[in-house]
């Protein structure tokens, strides 16, 4: 059977009046509609589609992007609500389910929500659940310190920002660490500062310690081009003033101020930095 909640590279067997029949090297078969059959195609091209179940619980293709994929996290928007659970819009035809079982809290219509899509064993259907904590585990990690990972922000808390890292595990970023806006499932690049002796998982959006001052002076340098050659900042700014203009923590701003003034390619003066003239 051909893994529903996946992209495949399929070749096409035949052309018939449902649609284009696509086979794997295993000789699985399944089908893409009509509706979304390319202009032009031969027998034997590879087609890459998307496979799931449609509203006939019949395994289908589609051409089209899902907005999440299987053993995936995404916020998603709930469209209906009815007896038996929520569905959300994934960006397929067919709306994903969440049975009631599987919210963390009852889901209204209208409301965005981050969840995690699964394939359901007793049915053989794509479900999701809002029930992510169920899905993230820190007992045995696979990043280390200083490792540039993908995040999605998960949750707000007293403390900083949740994130989910890598699709697996849980960190967070304090907020005097969070330099700029994030928002509740935005997908961003982070790297790791620290793992604790329990698991827990530190995150910062900047490269840590001496490995962030060359990305850092790569933003003060674009700061100064586009500036006209100076930026009015030095050691004694206000840290949101550094925050506000370049994204950065003070602490990185005066690193990367320093690298580039060792490499001669700024000047510090009492009332900021400018770019040295070649």
């Amino acid at each position: 059977m051909i893994q529903l909640g996946v992209h495949h590279t399929l070749k096409i067997l035949r052309d018939t009046p449902p649609g284009i029949f696509l086979g794997d090297e295993d000789g699985n078969e399944i089908l893409l509609p009509n509706k979304y059959k390319p202009k032009t195609f031969e027998v034997g091209d590879d087609l890459r589609v998307f496979a799931y179940l449609d509203s006939h619980e019949r395994p289908v293709t589609t051409t089209l992007e899902p907005k999440i994929k299987l053993d995936e996290f995404a916020l998603l928007r709930v469209t209906t609500v009815n007896d038996y659970g929520a569905f959300l819009d994934w960006g397929l035809e067919k709306d994903l389910f969440v049975p009631f079982k599987e919210q963390a809290r009852k889901m209204e219509e209208g409301k965005w929500y981050l969840v995690y899509m699964y394939l359901d064993e007793e049915t053989d259907r794509l479900v999701a659940s809002s029930k992510t904590n169920r899905f993230i585990s820190n007992e045995e990690l696979t990043v280390a310190p200083f490792e540039e990972v993908d995040l999605m922000i998960s949750r707000y808390t007293d403390l900083g920002v949740e994130v989910i890292i890598n699709q697996k595990h849980k960190g967070l970023i304090y907020e005097d660490e969070l330099f700029r806006e994030v928002r509740l499932g935005e997908r961003l690049k982070g790297f790791i500062k620290k793992i604790r002796d329990d698991h827990k998982i530190d995150v910062v959006l900047e490269r840590p310690g001496y490995r962030n001052i060359e990305p850092a002076a790569q933003r003060v340098l674009a700061a100064l081009e586009k500036h006209k050659g100076y930026l009015p900042l030095h050691d004694k700014s206000d840290p949101e003033a550094i925050k506000s203009q370049l994204q950065m923590s003070k602490k990185s701003f005066k690193k990367a101020v320093g690298s580039l003034y060792k490499q001669k390619l700024i000047e510090i003066k009492e009332d900021g930095v400018y770019l040295r003239s070649s």
